[in-house]
Order: C-alpha cells, then sequence, then structure tokens
C-alpha cells in the first residue's frame, strides 16, 4: 500500500467527521505542482433512485503522482444530504487537498466547475423533496425506466460556453472566495464518506491507467455508473483497458468475453469455434485438415496427392482418386486390365453358343 493512499483514507475518515469550517481546510496533502485539467467525459446514467453524482476528481500518490477517481453515482448515508465535492487549492507555496463531505447543504469546493449539477457553485442537479431525491434531467443523466422522480429546469443552464476544465482554486486556476452561504455549509454538521466512497478511490489508486504520469492526463476511465460497477471511458462507452469495476468486461483479463486473447473468445483466432482459427482441426487455413480439399500438407486428407494413409490403396478399377479425378496407373497395369476384360467377353461368347437352340413352338 502507498503511504499517502492510506494517509489519505484514514485522515478523511477523521476530518469529514468534523462539525467546524476545519473540514473544509487542507488535510496535511500539500503538492508542490498543480493537479491536470479536468478530463471531459460523459456521465452514466443513474441506475438507482436515491443515489446522487459524486464527480471524479484527481488524488495524489506520493508515488506516482496525481490519479483521477472516476466520477460515480452512490447512495447517501441518509435521507436529506447533498455532497460537498473535494478539490485542490493553492495555499502556503503548494496545492493542498480538501475533502469532500456529505451535508445538509453543499459548502464551497473551490469554485470547480464539475459539471452535471456541479457549476461552481452548490448543486443544481436535484433536490430533496421529503425522503425522495427529484432529479433536474435538465443537467444530470438518469436511467428514467427505473427513476421515475424528476423534472426540468433549465434555467440553471449557463448557455454562455467557457472552455474552464482547471481543476484548483489559486493562482492560474479558479480564482472564487467562499459566499456566505458557503461558509453557513462549512460550519454545519459533515459526515465522512462511506466505506464504498473510501475504497472507490483507493482502487483507483491501484489502477496504472488512471495516473496522470501515465496516461498524460486522461485516464482510461473518467466515470462508473456506481462503486464497483461499469467503469466508461470519455465517450460513455466500457473502459476496455481499465481494471476497475466488478461489471467491467476488462480485455486484459481471463474473465472478459470479449477479451482477444481469451481462448474461446469470438475475436481470438484460436478459438476452435472461429472460422479463421489457423489452429482449429476444420478450418480452411489449417494444414493440419484433415477434410480440407487439395491440401497437399494433410496427411488425413484422402484426397492429398501425396498422403502416405491412401497411397497403394486404389479405389475400384485400380484407380486412385486425386483432386476429383481419376488418377491413371501405370502401362503394364493397364494393358493387363484390358487382356483380362477382352478374355471376359471372350468366355461370355462361347457361353452363348453352347447354350442349346429354344424349342420351336406349335405350328
Amino acid at each position: 500500500m502507498k503511504k499517502i493512499g492510506l494517509a489519505i483514507a484514514l485522515i478523511c475518515a477523521m476530518s469529514f467527521a468534523l462539525t467546524r469550517a476545519d473540514a473544509q481546510v487542507s488535510i496535511g496533502i500539500s503538492v508542490g505542482f498543480a493537479p491536470p485539467e479536468l478530463p471531459v467525459y460523459v456521465q452514466p446514467a443513474c441506475p438507482v433512485e436515491g443515489y446522487l453524482w459524486i464527480p471524479g476528481y484527481w488524488a495524489y500518490d506520493d508515488g506516482d503522482g496525481y490519479y483521477w477517481v472516476p466520477g460515480y453515482w452512490s447512495a447517501p448515508p441518509r435521507y436529506g444530504l447533498l455532497w460537498t465535492p473535494a478539490y485542490w487549492g493553492y495555499e502556503g507555496g503548494g496545492y493542498g487537498f480538501h475533502a469532500g463531505y456529505w451535508g445538509s447543504h453543499v459548502g464551497f469546493y473551490g469554485g470547480i466547475n464539475y459539471g452535471y449539477g456541479y457549476g461552481g457553485v452548490g448543486f443544481y442537479g436535484g433536490n430533496w423533496e421529503g425522503n425522495r431525491f427529484r432529479y433536474n434531467t435538465a443537467v444530470v443523466n438518469v436511467n428514467t425506466t427505473v427513476v421515475h422522480n424528476t423534472y426540468i429546469d433549465r434555467t440553471v443552464i449557463n448557455n454562455v460556453t467557457v472552455n474552464n476544465r482547471r481543476s484548483f482554486n489559486g493562482p492560474g486556476g479558479v480564482t472564487a472566495q467562499p459566499r456566505p452561504e458557503e461558509q453557513t455549509a462549512m460550519r454545519e454538521q459533515h459526515i465522512q464518506p462511506t466505506t464504498e466512497q473510501i475504497t472507490h478511490q483507493q482502487h483507483a489508486g491501484q489502477d496504472k491507467s488512471q495516473f496522470a504520469k501515465y496516461n498524460g492526463g486522461k485516464p482510461a476511465a473518467t466515470a462508473m455508473d456506481k462503486v464497483g460497477g461499469k467503469p466508461v471511458d470519455p465517450d460513455g462507452h466500457v473502459a476496455a483497458n481499465s481494471k476497475l469495476g466488478i461489471q467491467n468486461p476488462n480485455r486484459n483479463v481471463q474473465t472478459n468475453p470479449n477479451n482477444p486473447v481469451k481462448p474461446n473468445t469470438p475475436n481470438n483466432p484460436n478459438t476452435p469455434n472461429n472460422p479463421n482459427n489457423p489452429n482449429k482441426p476444420n478450418t480452411p487455413n489449417n494444414p493440419n485438415n484433415p477434410v480440407r480439399p487439395n491440401n497437399p500438407n494433410t496427411p488425413n486428407n484422402p484426397n492429398t496427392p501425396n498422403n502416405p494413409n491412401v497411397n497403394g490403396k486404389p479405389a475400384q478399377g485400380g484407380v486412385a482418386p486425386a483432386n476429383g479425378q481419376q488418377r491413371p496407373v501405370n502401362r503394364q497395369q493397364q494393358q493387363r486390365q484390358q487382356r483380362r476384360m477382352q478374355q471376359q467377353r471372350q468366355r461370355q461368347q462361347q457361353q452363348q453358343k453352347q447354350q442349346p437352340a429354344p424349342p420351336k413352338g406349335n405350328q
């Protein structure tokens, strides 16, 4: 286990339980360089009614640097709670990590525009009505076949296109300051992330494809439909190169039905059921195919001219088949065969002469 990864999880668990504004200060991690820009990605649909969207963010590991924790849908610890996202802020000569938390109101998250209801201030992706959460489908993606408590409010959408993917607060990033209502929310009682949320970040830190050091700031999995669910790439397709998620048909593992190197998979050229499999016994491209026609290298093919298993076994009439045609024997064999046929005709003629003439009928 990497030391900083454990420190983040443990200190998060403690700091999220604070009831003062201390829960919004750095948890003790200071990095000398800024995190990469936020990746642009498609939000997967909410799989279960009552789940809230947790936007993705950059976490840090002391060995390999920044890694992307995919956004995901998660159940709150109890009804009525909202999520304040984590963010990075420049302070004291370095970039400090501010952990996210659950609370009755959304607090300050650095003014970072995470999208999907988190535009930098507050949350506009839905609201609580009693024990039911209503989703604003103008800004969040839900599966309406399972989630029916929805509404549409496009007034919260900023129609001005802003190409702002900055992932930190401070010089060179977002320069927002907490508003009065955000300061009030910061002083409210906060609840730490669930065990699933902490585990989710730890798993992301164990997948090299999530590290900016290896992916150039473009993680393999940018989002997931839920913790342990299906990881998706920026285009919303299954993240084939990611190791995250128990539902991930990862092309690099043996349990993946679409794994191109797994035996018995449709795309594997060595799969017995693949017509292009060069090792399949009955495929046209297999030199050892026992039923491959016209294959001079097939030892068991009866149509093979050089097949030692069929040579010396001539077909009826003394002629062995070759490529679907009669293969002539040598001249002496032909002459002997012709003499035998002539002798047989002569015997038949003699037998006919020796037979008595049939009696004549009455006149």
